[in-house]
């Protein structure tokens, strides 16, 4: 496994608990987003990543245009701030690759609460994302990108020297 995805694999509890906290609360917590850049600053200071700063702007791109969508009521401010805080983990090399991974994930993500909302059983469970009226929970998309962007670069670009 390339070194630079080492962190992105560490988080994967992290990304695992934000998945579950979208559906069942349709919220993504400040603390997770926090304890993602927490778990970025301190794997940075042990083995800084040589694209260090496109990461970061990146990561703020991210952050700004999130912020106009959240404005605008086409994102919630937890996704904004999840997605922004996990680009800081995808290696500027393979960025073209996490975007088709992300929308992979988006459709699997939609398939998914679509086909739960489906089943008369979920109603009983009280989760928030589970009423049809309810937005869509994000989360469980972008930890589904972030778990599987490690794989999806082992598996199709395994020269990449990173």
């Amino acid at each position: 496994m390339p070194t630079a995805l080492i962190p992105l694999v560490l988080v994967a509890p992290l990304l695992v608990w934000m998945a579950y906290g979208d559906l069942r609360f349709l919220r993504i917590p400040n603390l997770l987003c926090i304890a993602l850049i927490g778990v970025f600053a301190a794997s940075a200071l042990v083995a800084p990543p040589p694209d260090l700063v496109a990461r970061l702007i990146i990561a703020g791109a991210i952050f700004g245009i999130g912020f106009v969508t959240f404005c605008l009521g086409l994102f919630g401010g937890g996704d904004v701030k999840a997605l922004s805080a996990l680009m800081l983990f995808v290696p500027a090399a393979t960025l073209p690759l996490f975007c088709m991974v992300f929308s992979a994930s988006m459709m699997i993500g939609i398939a998914f609460v679509l086909g739960l909302r489906a089943i008369p059983a979920t109603g009983a469970l009280d989760w928030a994302s589970m009423e049809r009226s309810r937005k869509f929970p994000m989360g469980v998309s972008i930890a589904m990108a972030g778990i599987a962007h490690p794989f999806a670069v082992i598996w199709l670009m395994p020269e990449l020297p990173i």
